[in-house]
């Protein structure tokens, strides 16, 4: 059984200091580090995404709320507009350039899960994540980063979808609100993924 890391959206913005905070992202940041350092060979690709907006006035298909407050569940702050500093990853995440592959998502739409998004130098085949992973012989992947209800739960949901194995790591992400998250994580393992901190 071949697997596959997606780090899911560990970026400035959803960090301490960026305009659309999940508290303890520069942890998960970290830890996620940390955890790829102590388990080298247990990944055949790590997949990183990226939220990847574009500038208002383009709303995104209704992510920002460009005319009033943001709801923080439907409507959002304008965050990691593509090719800002809020966009990039946080400094202290870390992946294997040998085997990164990256997504970016939410260009001119709402993407919340990384099955959506558009690799970066994809194959002329790799039309999408799925296809990436089962050119890679992955069916099983790991999940983590930010944030627990909303862009970890989709693309969990989504690789459940797709057909692929899927285990959350509890200990390696961080959601924006604390019953969403827990709520999420609820509703992923009564879909069938496990979740449980990395071994």
């Amino acid at each position: 059984m071949s697997t596959a890391l997606i780090v899911v959206d560990v970026q400035n913005d959803f960090c301490e200091g960026g305009s659309l905070t999940v508290p303890g992202g520069s942890r998960v940041a970290a830890d996620i580090s940390a955890y790829v350092a102590e388990h080298p060979d247990a990944y055949e690709l790590v997949v990183a995404t990226r939220d990847w907006h574009a500038p208002l006035p383009d709303t995104n298909a209704g992510h920002f709320a460009a005319d009033g407050d943001p709801d923080y569940v439907h409507t959002w702050p304008v965050h990691c507009v593509a090719h800002t500093p809020g966009a990039e990853y946080h400094p202290d995440l870390r992946l294997p350039a040998d085997r990164l592959v990256e997504v970016v998502k939410g260009e001119s739409r709402q993407d919340y899960s990384g099955f959506e998004g558009r690799i970066l130098g994809a194959a002329p085949d790799d039309k999408d994540l799925a296809t990436t992973l089962r050119r890679h012989a992955v069916d099983r992947v790991d999940v983590v980063g930010l944030a627990t209800d909303y862009c970890v739960r989709a693309t969990a949901l989504d690789a459940l979808h797709a057909g692929f194995e899927v285990r959350v790591l509890p200990d390696l992400v961080a959601g924006v609100a604390p019953e969403s998250s827990v709520a999420a994580l609820d509703e992923l393992a009564t879909a069938g993924v496990d979740v449980r901190p990395g071994a």
